[in-house]
């Protein structure tokens, strides 16, 4: 059985925060999706407020700093990732923005990415396609066909309303794991093609 590996960025700014949820209920579903389809899977999850200063340093000086380094090496080495931002000013956030800014953009390329935004009204839903998936197409990234938007009265109105983000949120992370299922993993197995006996010894004057 593969091991698949996610990686989530939640660009929330608050504890709790809205955004961190909906990166959760993505990253959960996604799981379950992959598990179905007889793949395991490895997550991490990224809040970016904690490294923000690191992000700061990065775009300043182009060298990554104290937790940023392994975070970068884990985003450009998974089989998918998980991109969710609040909604600011009509787009994602600066912070968010300014991570996938130092992000190399080799390490997307042909990456399958799932994108979510939360916003406090439903009338910046399309930020979805106005801002994040040119984001992505940008880095050649494969962006889910479904994006997934919760604005506030998402979360703890009618049960319509709960019931329609579920769906949309099962449809996306589907649609995440047939990607990453089908995408070629850069994180090689060491001992699935071990270096022969023969070449070992070949270096001790065998």
């Amino acid at each position: 059985m593969t091991t698949r590996t996610l990686v989530t960025v939640s660009a929330g700014m608050s504890n709790p925060s809205s955004t961190r949820l909906l990166a959760d209920r993505l990253t959960a579903a996604t799981e379950r999706a992959l598990l179905d389809r007889g793949e395991n899977v490895r997550t991490r999850t990224v809040e970016l407020r904690d490294v923000a200063h690191d992000v700061m340093n990065a775009m300043t000086t182009a060298v990554p700093t104290g937790d940023l380094r392994g975070i970068l090496d884990d985003l450009a080495a998974a089989d998918g990732v998980i991109a969710v931002t609040p909604v600011f000013n009509a787009s994602y956030s600066g912070l968010f923005k300014s991570f996938f800014d130092v992000v190399d953009p080799e390490a997307l390329d042909g990456k399958p990415v799932l994108v979510g935004a939360t916003g406090g009204s439903p009338r910046h839903s399309l930020v979805l396609e106005h801002a994040l998936r040119p984001l992505f197409s940008h880095t050649r990234s494969v962006v889910a066909p479904t994006g997934v938007y919760a604005a506030s009265e998402d979360w703890g109105a009618g049960e319509a309303g709960g019931r329609e983000l579920t769906e949309r949120i099962e449809r996306a992370a589907g649609q995440l794991a047939g990607f990453v299922a089908e995408h070629e993993s850069r994180t090689r197995d060491p001992y699935e093609e071990p270096t022969p006996f023969a070449d070992l010894m070949s270096g001790l004057g065998a």
